[in-house]
């Protein structure tokens, strides 16, 4: 045995999920602590507070000792737009092309609907959607530069109709994005592109510099200092509301006998790469399954360019061994995956059961990859069991909805005393005295006042 699947064998802890007491159970699926320290908090808070307070000449300051830029500009120019593409291979823009039409295709079918009903005689109410018109888009290039990440923002974003689609991304010493950033930037239509990222990037969203404008909502993930960023803010009147919080990505496999090893193998590598924080799991109906995908992570591992990273992240996660599928679905609903893959016979026949995922990978041919690049749907979703009470960015994420009530007489006379005996139920006079009025009126056929107008 080499000292890789050794030290596999002894990182990924091997569960029996029947022998575990309810507290065993509840413990084990317990993400591992997000590294937002008190310390993290307080130095973040100084971050977005000197930034709001003093605009550019804090974003340029962080910008310079952070993330090591110090030119002049702190918007993309026209000039690094063109050097940047000429450097993205056909090949390239054709792969992100085909992802921005998928990502396209898929969310054009959920826009929001307008509802506009008769809830009784003389009572219409309507429901109605607007763009948000300004949005910030947060685009991680940290130790890899996620292009796919911004096509998932933008597209949605300017389907929803925002006016204004402002990118930021840190770009380090080069002092330009990558180019596939910048090509799928152009694909996407964006607005405009900052080289600015951390929370000093948030800051400048939520608040507006001399060069950054001021957005009404932030998207997209970030390290711990970018969540507690978008944390701060979105509690400040004066900042931005934001997207869901996002923590470490993650993956749960169930696979039984029939699942291939490999595929499994490579599902867990593909989520334990992006990070050393991330989490996989593997629940599977069979020891020898286990083990074989234990082997098929060794072998897989070896030529992974970040297998250091994903070696960190296999010590976070672990392999659930149950006596059952319906056993194994207990198991994700309680940890609620951000990705939830489907190795078993019969695959689609158990998405029914599925109750909290943020996405559902069916069967042996729909690897996670896709998800994140160019299935169509979003790869924005949300992690650390917050798929309990939240799904996935969708369009209706750059949008809003507002409702719109009209009556006519025959309505009031009708709704009135409801909402009289109600408002008085509550002591709210005022209430019941906007309707009362109004009922006066109409029974006095009081036609200046029934249109609105003064009684003279």
């Amino acid at each position: 045995m080499s000292e890789v699947f050794q030290n596999i064998s002894s990182l990924c802890r091997i569960l029996k999920w029947p022998k575990l007491s309810n507290e065993e159970r509840v413990s084990v699926l317990e993400r591992p602590a997000v590294g937002q320290s008190k310390d993290i908090e307080q130095r973040v808070a100084a971050i977005v507070d000197d930034v709001r307070q003093r605009g550019d000449s804090a974003l340029r300051r962080y910008t310079r000792d952070l993330d090591g830029y110090s030119g002049d500009s702190l918007a993309v120019t026209e000039d690094e737009w063109e050097l940047a593409l000429s450097k993205v291979s056909a090949a390239e823009w054709a792969a992100l092309k085909r992802a921005r039409d998928q990502v396209r295709r898929f969310h054009a079918a959920e826009m929001p609907q307008p509802i506009s009903i008769e809830v009784s005689p003389g009572v219409v109410c309507q429901r109605l959607w607007r763009p948000i018109e300004r949005v910030g888009l947060y685009v991680p290039a940290g130790t890899a530069p996620l292009p796919s990440t911004l096509i998932m923002l933008a597209v949605p974003a300017e389907l929803a109709g925002c006016r204004e689609r402002i990118v930021v991304t840190p770009v380090g010493a080069s002092g330009v994005p990558h180019p596939g950033i910048l090509a799928a930037a152009r694909l996407a239509g964006v607005s405009a592109i900052y080289k600015v990222g951390g929370a000093q990037a948030i800051a400048a969203l939520a608040y507006g510099t001399q060069t950054v404008p001021k957005v009404d909502k932030i998207f997209g993930p970030g390290n711990a200092y970018v969540t507690c960023a978008k944390s701060l803010v979105s509690l400040d009147p004066r900042g931005a509301a934001t997207d869901l919080p996002a923590g470490p990505s993650e993956v749960l496999v169930i696979a039984d006998d029939t699942a291939n090893p490999e595929f499994v193998a490579a599902d867990l590598l593909s989520q334990a790469e992006h990070g050393r924080d991330s989490q996989v799991v593997l629940v599977t109906t069979s020891e020898k399954m286990a083990m074989a995908t234990l082997a098929a992570l060794e072998s897989q591992l070896v030529n992974l360019s970040r297998r250091d990273i994903a070696v960190d992240a296999l010590a976070k996660s672990m392999v659930i061994i149950v006596d059952s599928a319906d056993e194994a679905m207990v198991v994700a609903n309680t940890y609620a995956p951000e990705h939830l893959i489907l190795q078993i016979a019969d695959a689609s026949r158990w998405v029914s059961k599925v109750m909290h995922a943020g996405s559902v990978f069916v069967g042996p041919w729909s690897p996670e990859s896709v998800g994140d690049y160019a299935s169509g749907t979003n790869h924005v979703l949300p992690t650390y069991g917050l798929a309990r009470g939240h799904g996935g960015l969708s369009i209706e994420s750059f949008m809003k909805s507002m409702t719109v009530q009209e009556l006519s007489p025959a309505g009031l006379r009708d709704i009135g005393p409801t909402v009289e005996t109600l408002a008085t139920m509550e002591g709210l006079d005022a209430h019941a005295t906007a309707v009362s009025l109004r009922l006066a009126a109409l029974k006095n056929d009081d036609v200046w006042t029934r249109r609105g107008g003064l009684t003279l």
